[in-house]
């Protein structure tokens, strides 16, 4: 039986699509509008926050290390949010470009052996956002919680050898604002911990009452609760300076007031484009002097430098920009400007950054959903015939 009969001996009319990645994991029942293949949602965490983030830990490589855990996640994912059976539906499911081969044939294997889904598919997270944004090549540039990548991909391949990584990323800014309210004696106070709060002036103490019975929560859950209050300033208040960093200039720039959940209030000033400015010269970070880190600009120009001449200008020529930390202000103006410098004459460079804040993070969800919905992507399934003809070995062939 072909493929493509096979999918509708199935009947399906949806494809599940699912990503593991640093920072959020959304797995959800919100269909994508313009693709009818896709579930999506951008705020799903599979469980009670509680039960998640009992062991949550920062250091996350994007590769799944505790397998149980993972079948849980799914487990909850089909049980209690898509209330779906997946022998229904096909699943396509984003990776890391550096997955191993070992741990793809595992993921493989658990998916048709435990899961009995009808047909599965594997695809790099670069990859997904390219299509997202319309192309098969191009230079993405991922900043997201744990680390910034550039990832060059050609004729929807990722090019392996121009993998650059940083860790200045998500993480590196929220312990450089963590520092900044230590220094200033500022707690941070989540909201769920607040009963009521009174309007205090600028720089005054806060005046907030504590719950009275307040849930036993876990120190990750707490430390992650913080981390929202936190990312929150982030948005609101930082901003990427579009030269770099000089603290004369930075003290002559407009303040932007910021009240804390407990009702803490006061004006930032040079902080708020000191801050983010480690992303693009880890130089100017204090503790960071001497190192070797690159900076967004040469993490780019770095990765493209490791590719083939011959297709560098297609590389030059899109520039995809994705991850929570490329929403900050003035990042991508910055980033330009950067690159138009290091940028040889004889290449044409243009820059690709969605303006939609939900497309930026989750440009490879959207990536996804595309891909799932083209007629000739329906042949590129790994069907549940082939996979027990092949076993899990076939992800390698079925799956570059």
């Amino acid at each position: 039986m072909g493929q493509n009969q096979a999918l509708k001996k199935w009947g399906l009319t949806h494809v599940i699509v699912s990503e593991h990645c640093s920072g959020l994991s959304p797995v959800g029942a919100k269909r994508i509008e313009r693709c009818p293949f896709a579930y999506f949602s951008s705020h799903l965490f599979f469980c009670s926050p509680l039960l998640i983030w009992a062991n949550y830990s920062r250091d996350i490589t994007v590769i799944i290390e505790d397998w149980d855990s993972f079948q849980a996640i799914l487990d909850h994912t089909f049980n209690r949010h898509l209330k779906s059976d997946p022998t229904l539906h096909p699943v396509l499911m984003s990776e890391a470009p550096w997955n191993t081969r070992t741990k793809r044939e595992k993921l493989t294997e658990l998916m048709f052996e435990h899961y009995n889904i009808p047909a599965f598919f594997l695809c790099k997270t670069a990859v997904l956002t390219a299509f997202a944004n319309g192309r098969s090549t191009g230079l993405v540039l991922d900043s997201g919680a744990t680390h910034t990548t550039a990832l060059p991909v050609h004729d929807g391949y990722v090019l392996q050898q121009g993998i650059v990584k940083s860790p200045l990323a998500g993480d590196f800014i929220t312990m450089q604002c963590r520092e900044l309210f230590q220094e200033m004696g500022v707690d941070i106070i989540p909201p769920y911990m607040i009963s009521s709060k009174e309007p205090v002036r600028e720089g005054a103490p806060p005046n907030w009452r504590r719950k009275e019975k307040l849930p036993a929560v876990t120190k990750s859950w707490q430390n992650y609760m913080c981390n929202e209050v936190i990312q929150d300033f982030q948005a609101s208040v930082l901003q990427v300076s579009d030269s770099p960093y000089d603290e004369q200039v930075a003290a002559q720039m407009p303040t932007v007031h910021y009240e804390m959940p407990n009702g803490y209030n006061t004006d930032y000033g040079a902080e708020r484009l000191r801050i983010p400015e480690g992303l693009f010269d880890p130089s100017n970070v204090k503790g960071l002097s001497g190192n070797t880190m690159l900076g967004v600009g040469h993490v780019i120009t770095s990765s493209i430098g490791m590719c083939d001449i011959d297709i560098r200008p297609g590389l030059y020529g899109s520039v995809i920009v994705t991850g929570g930390n490329t929403l900050l202000q003035g990042f991508n103006d910055r980033l330009n400007r950067e690159l138009s410098q290091k940028t040889p004459p004889s290449m044409r460079l243009k820059l690709l950054a969605s303006n939609s804040s939900i497309e930026r993070r989750f440009s490879s969800w959207i990536g996804g959903s595309i891909l799932a919905s083209l007629g000739t992507f329906q042949q590129m399934w790994i069907s549940k015939q082939e996979y027990e003809e092949g076993g899990r070995q076939c992800v390698e062939r079925k799956c570059p």
